[in-house]
């Protein structure tokens, strides 16, 4: 309902009757537009010049035309207040003049019915725009605007007087008409929209009419009290929880089982917090995850809010759906302070509490993890490590595996030493965490301590063969070059360091392997699929692993247990192997390899090698005259 700068004839036209006069004289035609569709009348009623509109009108103007918009002059009449204000005289005078353009145009013939393109008539406009006076002679005009009035299509005009805070519209529109509890498109009723906005007088006007505090939206199924909370209106929220059914929707659920206490807490604004809990509501409600506004606030760090919950009752120890407190949420959080205060109250509630959650986590484990040292000091200062309870992932493995290496000396310096020698239910040591993150600050710190280097977990794994399945050539080269880790150790596979390696396509961490064995068994040693390094290698494509172990001397010969070769292993689908199989069998034997094979020992068309070295097919296997393939060929 903004208006552009057009023609300086439709601009003349509008604001000055003396040079209106004058064009009119010359012979100006009336009906010229500016780009969006707007006539001289338009601008006129637009700024409620109505001396200029009776000018225009009289000249021939179509008092009902329509721009570009939909919107008629009657649209524009219905919201000329906007453009001035003020309680000066010539305001004064200035509101009068528009209020008479608007009656001229009506006893002239002006619809108050017409819809722009948007779906809005003259009295959704001056709903919108607060005109009272206006808005109250639209509704005289006819029976029609009061169906107009009490339309929400596309919304209605209480919800335009609501949402924009006009009181005195708002009021006048609650004089008039029957319901006031008419919904938008989401549901939400004039009073959601006023509370949610935070115009007390709106809301204190619609509830001063009867309008209802317990309608519910239809998305979130939340009441005008949800809104004021979330909003941190508090005096919409005051005259809402003071009202005749206060108790009534003080805990009341939304879709996600939040209340208004728990959305005052996620906003942070305390004053509602204090005010709903003043009034009743329940500190220790919890929503469809188990979530109070005390996990709110924790997780927030909202340490006002907080404070104000646990005043009020509001449990320290309570837990989500996850078994989580909100000291696990403030120690994940890194919100050292309200932690502290946490700690206070579950302690005078319950000083035996484990604090574990449902996984067997405790709130250590979560400051460890997230590398929040303020936090765990102070955990560590009440002997809440966890070191004897819970899951046996330990905090110190939460450290190091996210490379948290401040964190972990805090534990190893407070705990001692002790906690590395710890292992989680998959027989993971601390070191093994600092290897899967390849974190070598933390490898260095633990093995300074006194880590056994070669520990293996329950899948037969050493920190250095964690290390090369993960990638992390820093850790191996560490490793490999500084302590000396067993490099013959092999996990439950029987996989080497080098073979997983490989086997995740690291090459940097496998020619880092292969820069320091010495071992001849450890270039062809095969894991459980008979598989050699250079098997995998050359299934992977690594070239530059593969061309090291060729000059380390690994067997090119060897099959693996499904019959392939090095060679064959490049096949990248069995049909490719078979076919590979087939072509170097028929092929004369590679000179200086005395008894060169490659036929792959399990091939669906295989082909068997007979006495006299001629090689037969199945085809002709067995038939008379059988042709020897390999003697026609190499005669």
């Amino acid at each position: 309902m903004t208006f552009v700068r057009c023609e300086n004839v439709t601009r003349a036209f509008a604001r000055d009757l003396d040079c209106l006069n004058m064009l009119l004289d010359s012979g100006a035609d009336l009906d010229v537009k500016d780009h969006l569709g707007r006539s001289p009348l338009h601008y006129a009623a637009a700024n409620g010049n109505g001396r200029c509109a009776v000018t225009l009108v009289r000249g021939g103007s179509e008092i009902n035309e329509l721009d570009l918009m939909g919107c008629g002059p009657l649209h524009y009449a219905a919201a000329s207040r906007s453009f001035f204000g003020g309680e000066t005289g010539a305001d004064l005078e200035k509101e009068q003049e528009a209020s008479l353009c608007l009656e001229y145009l009506l006893d002239s013939g002006g619809n108050p019915t017409v819809k722009n393109t948007k779906g809005y008539s003259a009295v959704h406009y001056a709903a919108a725009y607060g005109n009272r006076h206006h808005l109250e002679m639209l509704l005289e005009i006819s029976f029609n605007c009061l169906e107009e009035a009490e339309s929400n299509i596309p919304v209605s005009p209480l919800h335009l007087a609501a949402y924009y805070g006009h009181r005195e519209a708002l009021r006048l529109l609650c004089e008039t008409l029957v319901s006031l509890d008419v919904r938008d498109a989401d549901g939400q009723s004039a009073l959601h929209l006023a509370a949610g906005r935070g115009f007390t007088p709106c809301v204190e006007v619609l509830l001063e009419h009867g309008a209802s505090c317990t309608l519910r939206d239809d998305k979130r199924k939340r009441t005008a009290l949800h809104a004021a909370a979330a909003g941190g209106h508090v005096d919409c929220l005051l005259l809402l929880v003071n009202g005749e059914h206060g108790a009534d929707i003080i805990d009341g659920q939304d879709t996600r089982g939040q209340t208004a206490l728990m959305l005052a807490a996620l906003g942070r604004h305390t004053d509602c917090v204090h005010i709903l809990l003043e009034k009743g509501a329940d500190p220790d409600a919890g929503d469809q995850k188990g979530s109070t506004a005390l996990h709110r606030a924790a997780a927030l760090g909202c340490a006002d809010g907080a404070s104000a919950l646990l005043e009020h009752g509001a449990s320290a120890l309570c837990r989500d759906a996850r078994g989580r407190t909100p000291l696990h949420l403030a120690a994940s959080c890194g919100h050292a302070r309200l932690l502290r205060a946490l700690l206070q109250a579950a302690m005078k509630a319950d000083p035996l509490d484990s604090m574990l959650d449902y996984r067997g986590y405790t709130p250590t484990h979560w400051a460890a993890y997230r590398g929040h040292e303020g936090c765990l000091r102070i955990l560590l200062e009440k002997k809440l490590f966890g070191n004897q309870e819970g899951n046996s992932f330990k905090p110190l493995h939460c450290a190091l595996i996210k490379g948290h290496d401040v964190a972990a000396g805090l534990l190893l310096k407070t705990v001692g030493t002790q906690i590395i020698r710890g292992r989680d239910a998959k027989g993971r040591t601390p070191l093994h965490a600092a290897a899967y993150s390849g974190n070598v600050t933390g490898l260095r710190l633990l093995l300074a301590r006194g880590a056994e280097l070669d520990a293996r977990d329950r899948g037969g794994r050493s920190a250095l063969m964690v290390a090369a399945d993960r990638g992390h050539s820093a850790a191996v080269e560490f490793l490999v070059h500084k302590v000396k880790p067993d490099l013959t150790l092999v996990d439950v596979n029987n996989n080497t360091a080098l073979h997983l390696a490989c086997i995740k396509g690291h090459e940097m961490c496998a020619l880092l392997l292969l820069g320091v064995i010495g071992d001849r068994s450890l270039i062809d040693a095969t894991n459980d699929a008979l598989q050699m390094p250079l098997h995998i290698a050359a299934r992977k494509g690594l070239a530059t692993v593969v061309q090291v172990l060729l000059g380390r001397g690994a067997a090119v010969t060897a099959v693996d247990g499904e019959g392939r070769t090095p060679a064959l292993a490049c096949a990248p689908n069995e049909k490719v192997a078979d076919c590979l199989a087939l072509i170097l069998s028929t092929m004369k034997p590679f000179p200086g390899i005395s008894g060169f094979n490659p036929t792959r020992n399990n091939c669906g068309m295989a082909a068997g090698r007979g006495s006299d070295g001629g090689l037969r097919h199945p085809y002709v296997e067995g038939r008379s005259g059988a042709v020897d393939l390999h003697r026609c060929l190499t005669e």
